[in-house]
């Protein structure tokens, strides 16, 4: 049995070329998940450094109660009701697409995990740095940019791997707003040929064609900054 869906897999993957349809899948799934990384970062960094900042006054704790409500609603909700809302309810009648809302959106939803990965990798940073840094007479700024968070992006750097493979693995609901990603190629490949086992086992290889060489490598860099710290 195994033999014979292997050889049907074989026929229309490779000899049949569908790999190709997933291919052209695999480009809208890369630009996705790499745009909400990119604004999960910068985003997560922004609401960390507010939620870890000490002697705020009345904007900080603003700011800090925004952070918290922010958070919350993201790690509240399910990514799919939050693209549904956002595409459906606010800016598809705008004009915007589809590939624009899905990027703004896991990245929103991404910087809210990466917030609480970086705050705790930054409280994880000796408080003794921070206290060396203001000695000399860095400023809190420079040296939270300087010195901590070099440190704490260290700590946390499996974690930055993680968000990342996460990110590619959930872009397979962008279908329900239109966004023909590698899933959906799948699910077209399966329409077309009702060949639903060499569709969606197609669907799988892409997966992992992204997911274990990202991890590998965040393995490596893991590895490497391990080394020269020892170094």
């Amino acid at each position: 049995m195994f033999d014979n869906l292997f050889g049907r897999f074989y026929e229309q993957f490779i000899v049949q070329k569908g790999y190709q349809m997933m291919l052209d899948g695999l480009k809208s799934t890369v630009i996705i998940a790499l745009g909400a990384l990119v604004i999960g970062v910068l985003m997560g960094t922004l609401v960390a450094i507010v939620k870890v900042r000490q002697n705020r006054g009345v904007i900080g704790w603003i700011l800090s109660g925004i952070a918290d409500i922010y958070i919350a609603i993201i790690r509240g909700t399910p990514v799919m009701v939050q693209l549904l809302l956002v595409y459906f309810g606010l800016l598809s009648p705008l004009g915007v697409s589809a590939m624009i809302v899905a990027i703004l959106v896991f990245g929103l939803n991404s910087g809210a995990y990466v917030a609480e990965i970086i705050r705790s990798g930054i409280q994880a940073v000796d408080k003794g740095q921070m206290e060396a840094a203001r000695s000399i007479g860095m400023t809190r700024a420079q040296a939270m940019k300087l010195i901590v968070i070099p440190q704490a992006l260290k700590i946390v750097l499996p974690s930055f791997g993680n968000e990342f493979v996460s990110l590619i693995k959930e872009t397979s609901v962008l279908s329900y707003v239109g966004v023909v990603e590698i899933l959906r190629k799948g699910a077209l490949w399966n329409a077309a040929t009702f060949n639903t086992f060499e569709a969606y086992i197609g669907v799988a290889l892409v997966y992992m064609l992204l997911t274990i060489p990202s991890s590998k490598l965040v393995k490596h860099l893991e590895k490497k900054m391990a080394n020269s710290n020892a170094e």
